[in-house]
């Protein structure tokens, strides 16, 4: 008798089943993984701007400078080397990622509409800056 080296078709229908099962498994852990990226570069790139903001003071005597709403106009934060590159908000992501707009708070929900939230410094407080999409406590709104 001459035994067959081929797999049955019990045997393929139970590695399929099996390989279905680990990928139900796996595939959602890689889903979350996409978005906690997303949030934690965001939150660097927050961190980065408040640093660079911080410094940007400290060299140049509680003096701040003119950030206006816009794409990317970080002014002398560029200009002098404290950003090597404009901020990116992927939690925002798209076209508005870079985008400023000059305001009073942290947002209350989650948009696409810019990525960064900048309010002038007061006599009382030096500049503030807040990443769209998030609370004033850095917590994401859900997209």
């Amino acid at each position: 008798m001459c035994k067959s080296k081929a797999f049955t078709l019990i045997e393929i229908l139970i590695v399929v089943v099996l390989l279905g099962i680990l990928a139900a498994i796996v595939v959602p852990q890689f889903s979350n993984a996409t978005q906690e990226s997303k949030l934690r570069a965001t939150l660097e790139q927050l961190h980065h701007l408040r640093n660079a903001l911080d410094v940007y003071g400290v060299q140049h005597n509680n003096q701040f400078p003119a950030v206006v709403a816009g794409d990317a106009t970080w002014a002398e934060l560029n200009t002098m080397g404290y950003l090597k590159r404009s901020p990116l908000n992927n939690w925002v992501g798209g076209d508005n990622a870079t985008h400023i707009s000059v305001g009073d708070a942290a947002d209350s929900a989650y948009h696409t509409a810019y990525g960064w939230i900048y309010k002038a410094p007061t006599a009382a407080t030096g500049p503030m800056v807040w990443a769209a999409g998030f609370d004033a406590a850095d917590e994401p709104f859900d997209p």
